[in-house]
Parts: C-alpha cells; sequence; structure tokens
C-alpha cells in the first residue's frame, strides 16, 4: 500500500498540472514531524489496543484464503515500524533487521500473541526513536529513500497506517471483539 501511495504521490507530482512541493522552513518542518508523530503514537495505541483484546486463539483467523491472518496482520504494521516508518523521516532499520524483504517476511510468521505483542512494541520504539531523531532542518525539500517532501512522506505513511488500523478493526469485531475506545 505504501508503494501504491507513494506510485501514486509521484504520478501526481509527475502531471502537467504544475505542482510546486513545499519548501518547510525549520518552524513548519518541526510542526509537520510532530504533528505526525502524534498521529503514529493514536496509531500505535489503538493498534495495540486490539492486539491485547484479540484472544490469543484468535490470531491465526483471516478472513478468506489468501488474506493475512490476525497475527500477520499485526505483523506488518511491525515490519512498518521497522523499517517504512523510519525510512519516511530518512531514517533506518534497526541494525540488526537484515535485509528488509526478508526480515519481513520472517516476522510475518511470528504468530503467538505474546511475541506479537513485544515485536510490536519493539518496532515502537524503533520508529518513535527515529522519527525523534530526525532533523526537521534537512526536511526541507525533498529528502530521503523516496525523494519526497516530509509532509508527503508523513501523509503517505500514516494513510497506510490507518488503512491497516481499519482492516484490524474488521477483524477483531470478525472475531467478536469491540475496539476498547468505542465500548
Amino acid at each position: 500500500m505504501l508503494v501504491r501511495t507513494l506510485t501514486i504521490a509521484m504520478a501526481v507530482a509527475a502531471s502537467p498540472v504544475v505542482l510546486h512541493a513545499q519548501d518547510f522552513d525549520l518552524k513548519s518542518a518541526t510542526h509537520v514531524k510532530v504533528t505526525y508523530m502524534n498521529d503514529l503514537d493514536t496509531l500505535h495505541n489503538k493498534i495495540l489496543q486490539l492486539a491485547n483484546a484479540i484472544p490469543a486463539d484468535k490470531y491465526s483467523w483471516k478472513p478468506a484464503p489468501g488474506t493475512r491472518s490476525v497475527a500477520e496482520a499485526l505483523m506488518h504494521v511491525a515490519n512498518e515500524f521497522y523499517y517504512y516508518t523510519p525510512a519516511s523521516v530518512g531514517g533506518t532499520p534497526p541494525a540488526d533487521f537484515g535485509v528488509p524483504k526478508d526480515a519481513m517476511a520472517k516476522n510475518e510468521k511470528i504468530s503467538a500473541k505474546a511475541d506479537v505483542i513485544a515485536q510490536l512494541e519493539k518496532s515502537w520504539a524503533h520508529t518513535k526513536a527515529q522519527v525523534a531523531a530526525a532533523d526537521p532542518a534537512k526536511m526541507g525539500g525533498k529528502f530521503g529513500r523516496w525523494n519526497v517532501t516530509i509532509d508527503e512522506a508523513a501523509f503517505a505513511m500514516t494513510d497506510d497506517l490507518h488503512e491497516h488500523l481499519g482492516q484490524l478493526i474488521v477483524y477483531a469485531r470478525s472475531v467478536g471483539v469491540t475496539p476498547p475506545w468505542s465500548k
């Protein structure tokens, strides 16, 4: 989804309509970074609440063949916190993460509830540190792996994570769990 969102953003930027990248001053880039972190924190908290509320015996549940199970969907989010979210601010995955494609495939096989929750917490700590360490002074124009502005990076990443939150809400309700914040 992130790749699709970034591809769309790049296509729009290359369209015949003249669009200009926002040149952020330090104050504006700092504001976007802080707002981005607040949204990421809200996403993490809600996803973790769902992870804790869904019974362990439902972690293998999936809505249909060929889709992710509850555990796989949660581990997909953990992978995004390990890799894509840090990359969105010019950061890096953990030093021991390994080759992203291989590490993500391996991580999505983690299925025990306690292990999944531990990975969500560990990956969140990594994302939080990477976003906190991002230098707003270097986010004034295009930057990072995808050569995007800080607002484009934040919108693309949180758009994708909000989609996964929605997916997990549906998964939770499908196995009889009401999201804790909506009781």
